[in-house]
C-alpha cells in the first residue's frame, strides 16, 4: 500500500455504447444495446439509458429485447473502438511509462513512476485533467479512481460512475470497504459469493472479522489467504507496463448448429487464418495448435497438438487444426468452434518463403470478418452462410445494423436495419444533427459500406498536455471537481 493515491484506474463509460451515441446523433439520450443480435447472440455493453431498463452486458439479446423492445440494438463497430481506445491509451502514456491496459476501455496507471503525482491534491488535478483531455479529443467520458493500490484504484472508478472521479485517502480504506458486499473484491464471483453468504459473510466488514483460519478453511488456503487480505484494504500488485499472453484464440458461435462436415471444416480453417493475423499482429508465434468445439449439447471439447517449433505459418496451424477435427464427432451439431495458438515465443522456425506464400490467402479470409459481432461472450460472431434465395440474413450479413456507409447522392449515413431485400439508413454525422432515414435496395449501385467518421471533428490540441499539471500539493490546491472519501 502506498502512502498516496498515485495509482489511477481509468474506466471509460458504457465505452461501445457511449461511442455510438457519440457517432449518431438521433441516439443520444436513448436506449442503446451494442452486441450480437442474432437468436443465440449476448449484450456487449449497454447504454445507461438501456441499463435502466434492466439491460446488462452478458445478456443474453432476446432477453434484452423483452426488457427494451424500443432500444436501438447495433452490431459493434470494432475498427471505431480500436482507434478510439489508441488517443486514450495515448493520452495515458503521457502521464507515465507505466500503464497497464486490461482492455479497449480500461487500464492502471503508476503515475508516481510519472512524476505526475506525489499527493493527493496532485493526484485529484491529474484525474481531473485526464478527463477532461478524454472528452476533449474523444468526446467521451471516463471514470476515474485514484487509491494507494490496485484494487482500490478499481473500486473508486466503479463508485465514481458515471463520468466521475472518487479519491480514496490512505488509510480509510477498511471503512470505506466494510459495508460493501463481498462480491466487490476481485475473485469473488457468484458461486464464492453465494458460499460465502451461506456462511453468514455478506459485506467485506464479515470477512475480516470472520480472520483468515476461518477463510481457508471455507475456500482454501491460497484463495482464503488473499481475501483476508483484500478484506483489510491490503494490496501490492505493481502496475505492470506488459502483460505477457499466455494464448491467442478466436472463437464463433453460429446462429444455427452446424451439421454439414464439409461447412465445419470451412469454419476451422477461416479461424485458423483468424487466428494467425492475430498472432501476427502481436508479433508472436506459437508452439501448440488448440481446437474447441462446442457441440449441439453443449458439451465442450477441446483437442491440441504441439508442434515441433514455433510457427505463425497459416498453413500449418490450419492444416494442424484440421487433424484436430478429425477426431472430434460433430456428427449431432456444433454451436460454438474456435482455434487457439499457445506456448507463445518472440519467434518461428518456418520458412519465411512459406509464409510469404499465404499472405494473400490469410488477407482474402481475414478481409471477410470485418462486420462480425460478439455473441455468448465470444468478441465476433459468424452468422450462418445464407443460402441463395435467403434474403433477409444476406441482407444482414452485408448490411450490419449500426455500421457506416455512404450513398452518392446523400453522403454519409448508418445502418438502421435491413430484410427482405431493402436497407434502411439514417443520414447523418457525429457533429450534425438528427438525419433523415430513407430505403434503397440492398444492391443500389450508389451504396456502399464505409469507414466510421471521427467522433470529434475539430479536437483540441492537446500535444503539450500534461506539461501544465501541478506535481505538488502547492500546485494543485485549486484543483475543482472529483470527490475524496471518507
Amino acid at each position: 500500500m502506498r502512502p498516496a493515491p498515485t495509482i489511477l484506474h481509468l474506466d471509460m463509460d458504457a465505452f461501445y455504447a457511449s461511442a455510438e451515441q457519440a457517432a449518431k446523433p438521433s441516439l443520444r439520450g436513448k436506449a442503446v444495446v451494442v452486441g450480437g443480435l442474432g437468436p443465440r447472440g449476448v449484450v456487449a455493453t449497454a447504454s445507461y439509458e438501456a441499463r435502466r431498463l434492466g439491460v446488462h452486458s452478458a445478456m443474453p439479446t432476446a432477453q434484452a429485447r423483452r426488457l427494451a423492445p424500443n432500444a436501438a440494438y447495433l452490431v459493434p463497430r470494432f475498427a471505431l473502438y480500436r482507434t478510439v481506445s489508441e488517443k486514450v491509451m495515448e493520452l495515458l502514456g503521457r502521464l507515465s511509462p507505466l500503464v497497464e491496459p486490461l482492455s479497449l476501455d480500461e487500464a492502471f496507471v503508476d503515475l508516481e513512476a510519472g512524476g505526475t503525482a506525489d499527493d493527493s491534491a496532485s493526484a485529484r488535478a491529474t484525474g481531473e485533467g485526464l478527463r477532461a483531455a478524454i472528452r476533449a479529443v474523444t468526446g467521451l467520458s471516463g471514470s476515474v479512481g485514484l487509491a494507494g493500490s490496485k484494487m482500490l484504484a478499481k473500486i473508486a472508478s466503479e463508485e465514481a460512475k458515471p463520468d466521475g472521479l472518487l479519491v480514496i485517502e490512505p488509510g480509510t480504506e477498511r471503512d470505506l470497504l466494510a459495508p460493501m458486499s463481498v462480491r466487490i473484491l476481485p475473485g469473488v464471483g457468484p458461486a464464492t459469493g453465494d458460499h460465502l453468504r451461506r456462511a453468514g459473510m455478506t459485506t467485506v466488514h464479515d470477512l475480516a472479522e470472520a480472520g483468515e483460519a476461518e477463510l481457508v478453511r471455507l475456500v482454501g488456503k491460497a484463495h482464503g489467504h488473499g481475501l483476508y487480505r483484500m478484506a483489510l484494504g491490503l494490496d501490492d500488485r505493481p502496475v505492470v507496463a506488459e502483460r505477457d499472453a499466455k494464448s491467442v484464440s478466436v472463437e464463433d458461435t453460429f446462429d444455427v448448429d452446424l451439421h454439414d462436415r464439409v461447412r465445419v471444416r470451412a469454419e476451422v480453417e477461416r479461424l485458423a487464418a483468424r487466428c494467425v493475423e492475430r498472432l501476427r499482429a502481436a508479433d508472436r508465434s506459437g508452439r501448440t495448435v488448440v481446437l474447441k468445439v462446442r457441440r449441439y449439447d453443449f458439451s465442450t471439447l477441446t483437442r491440441s497438438e504441439t508442434l515441433r517449433g514455433p510457427t505463425d505459418d497459416p498453413t500449418v496451424v490450419r492444416e494442424a487444426a484440421g487433424r484436430l477435427l478429425e477426431s472430434v464427432d460433430t456428427t449431432g451439431g456444433v454451436r460454438l468452434l474456435g482455434v487457439g495458438v499457445t506456448g507463445l515465443a518472440d519467434y518461428t522456425q518456418e520458412d519465411l518463403f512459406a509464409q510469404a506464400a499465404d499472405a494473400r490467402e490469410l488477407a482474402r479470409r481475414t478481409r471477410e470478418e470485418e462486420h462480425r459481432a460478439p455473441t455468448e461472450g465470444d468478441e465476433e460472431n459468424t452468422p450462418a452462410e445464407p443460402g441463395p434465395d435467403d434474403a433477409e440474413p444476406l441482407a444482414a450479413r452485408r448490411w450490419p445494423a449500426g455500421h457506416d456507409v455512404h450513398h452518392e447522392e446523400h453522403g454519409h449515413g448508418w445502418v438502421q436495419g435491413s430484410g427482405v431485400g431493402r436497407v434502411t439508413v439514417r443520414f447523418e454525422e457525429p457533429w450534425s444533427a438528427p438525419g433523415r432515414v430513407l430505403t434503397f435496395r440492398v444492391d443500389d449501385p450508389l451504396l456502399r459500406p464505409a469507414d466510421p467518421l471521427p467522433l470529434v471533428r475539430d479536437a483540441a490540441d492537446y500535444s503539450s498536455w500534461p506539461a501544465s499539471l501541478p506535481k505538488s500539493r502547492s500546485g494543485a490546491d485549486s484543483a475543482e471537481g472529483g470527490e475524496s472519501r471518507p
